[in-house]
């Protein structure tokens, strides 16, 4: 038997065991992958081609040529379901056709020979060699994580209880004499602090799975952005942290407002952290040493702190110009929109530029208003397109110095550099602020009326969740405006803002107004969230944080090592959070 290399796409075949037996079955197999045999019975070449289903109408591609009589094995991805099609010289189809979704660490067989009943060739699929269960590591894990908090809640209380009945009363808390701990009061005996906690444990929320996604999700790839279209678990933590963004500089304004500082003071402020953050962005993260000297031919322009630091900028420009005023004592209905009308305006205007560049602008050898990810994509037709507009204006203002792996590269294999965090796609992300200012105005407006507050946010999460459904259709990809975080697109910023509203609604019910829950312990990362990303981005591929793995066959180690990384700097924002330090820009 002879190995080759394979010249195919790399996401899906790694290398091709050819001209032998079935003795390709030793390849030793790592996460993520399987292995097929190809065995042909024929008495002519057999051609088999692939696609994965999550590649919007790809064209179909080579995956191996199988000999008569004779066998090819083919290590594969098992991350999505592939199609696969077997053909012949001599037929103008394919005569076999199937989709499946093959499993980690599994042996296949498919066994091509001529049917017994027809006159025509058959392919017949056998397990081999039965596939790991790739969610046991993620169960494992879930349930450890249940017992640690479970046991974190119940320690202090077991710790000091003198006898049951005690401990019952400490946990219910009821009044200062059953307080377990007689040199402070009780948490709900504790005057109620005039800070949101709900607003913190959901920033830290957002930061702590951003962290985990960022070390590797261990290496699941719904715990990965999505190749193009689509959502996953990657794909919600960054919006979810431009809308507190929004909802914080609401919150923070109103405050100095009411201490008496002044629109000068605020932009002096302002403009200091932007530069900050655009600084950060710009010389620590879009630079590793192994770059050698800092240099423009290599330095990424857009970025994540860019990002956020030009969004907050932005956003609060429109707050310290059309937001600072005393809220009527007399609330009148849709009160907190009218008052702010200036800022919608500019909003509409800045959606409709989006809109118009997006759907309007011409470009060169690329359909106007195209949205698909180029490469093999669109059955290959429009393969130097990557992101439509956006991308051709990120060229224009960028050149090279932008994102040169998106995630669309392997699956799609573009060649062009995209970069998700790019110009045209800076609009909607200070859309998406935008929509956090509303929840920090309703927060405001209906402060000591949680019911009207509550049913705000469900209104408006309910009213994006429909425009969302509208403009997509129900559908990934055959929607007016498929949701697509690489672009930042409408439909995109519109489920987005229903999952925040929803999922901040459901935290200040929970923390704010019933105390069921301190937010701990995402409440410490949310409070020192600058130091904890800015950590994490320049530290977390160095000891202790990450490791050389010893086992690359599986997700068990990988998702102890990202788990273990992440619980690292929410053990940091702790002891800092105990010492009272909070790093501010």
């Amino acid at each position: 038997m002879e190995l080759r290399p394979s010249l195919f796409p790399a996401t899906v075949i790694l290398f091709i065991l050819s001209n032998g037996s079935i003795g390709g079955q030793s390849a030793a197999l790592k996460m993520d992958q399987a292995l097929i045999t190809f065995q042909n019975l024929l008495t002519e070449e057999v051609h088999i081609y692939f696609t994965s289903d999550y590649c919007y109408k790809c064209v179909q591609q080579p995956l191996t040529s199988v000999k008569p009589n004779n066998s090819s094995s083919v290590i594969i991805s098992t991350k999505f379901t592939l199609t696969m099609q077997a053909e012949t010289k001599t037929r103008n189809s394919s005569f076999c056709r199937w989709s499946q979704t093959y499993g980690e660490g599994g042996h296949y067989l498919v066994d091509i020979r001529l049917s017994e009943v027809v006159d025509e060739p058959s392919c017949t699929h056998t397990v081999q060699t039965s596939p790991h269960n790739v969610y046991l590591p993620l169960l494992v894990a879930a349930l450890v994580l249940l017992f640690l908090s479970a046991l974190v809640v119940a320690a202090p209380y077991i710790y000091r209880r003198r006898d049951t009945s005690k401990f019952l009363r400490a946990v219910c808390c009821r009044s200062p004499q059953y307080s377990v701990d007689k040199t402070e009061p009780p948490e709900c005996d504790r005057p109620k602090s005039a800070r949101l906690q709900s607003l913190d444990t959901f920033r830290g929320f957002s930061l702590t799975i951003m962290v985990f996604v960022n070390y590797g999700g261990g290496g699941y790839w719904f715990f990965q952005h999505a190749p193009w279209n689509g959502l996953t678990v990657a794909d919600l933590v960054m919006p979810w942290f431009v809308f507190i963004i929004g909802t914080s500089v609401v919150l923070a304004f109103d405050s100095m407002r009411r201490r008496g500082v002044t629109r000068t003071q605020l932009l002096r402020k302002v403009t200091w952290r932007t530069a900050v953050l655009l600084l950060l962005g710009f010389c620590f993260l879009n630079y590793s040493p192994r770059d050698g000297p800092l240099s423009w031919s290599w330095l990424r322009v857009p970025g994540v702190l860019q990002r956020l630091g030009f969004t907050y900028f932005v956003l609060s420009l429109l707050q310290i110009f059309w937001g600072l005023f005393s809220v009527p004592l007399r609330t009148k209905p849709l009160q907190d929109l009218t008052l702010y009308w200036p800022q919608w305006l500019l909003l509409v205007l800045l959606d409709s530029l989006w809109l118009c560049l997006t759907f309007l602008l011409p470009l060169p050898n690329c359909p106007t208003g195209y949205l698909g990810a180029g490469g093999i994509g669109d059955n290959g037709l429009f393969p130097n397109c990557t992101g439509g507009a956006a991308g051709l204006i990120d060229h224009w203002m960028f050149g090279d110095n932008m994102f040169r792996y998106p995630t669309c590269r392997e699956m799609y294999q573009t060649t062009q550099p995209f970069d998700p965090e790019g110009v045209l796609g800076t609009i909607n992300s200070i859309l998406m602020g935008f929509l956090g200012m509303q929840a920090g105005k309703i927060i405001i407006f209906y402060r000591g009326s949680n019911v009207d507050i509550l049913g705000r946010f469900a209104a408006w999460a309910v009213l994006l969740g429909i425009s969302a459904a509208i403009l997509t259709k129900c559908t990934r990809d055959a929607g007016f405006i498929p949701v697509n975080k690489n672009l930042w697109s409408l439909s995109f910023v519109t489920c987005l803002g229903s999952f925040s509203f929803l999922l901040l609604g459901a935290m200040y019910f929970i923390i704010d107004v019933r105390g069921w829950w301190r937010g701990r312990p995402f409440i410490f990362p949310g409070t020192n969230s600058i130091l904890v990303y800015v950590g994490h981005s320049l530290l977390g591929f160095y000891f202790p944080f990450s490791w050389d793995m010893s086992v690359r066959d599986s997700h068990w180690e990988l998702l102890f090592m990202n788990l273990w990384g992440t619980s690292l700097w929410v053990l940091v924002s702790y002891l800092l959070y105990r010492k009272r330090f909070f790093l501010k820009i």
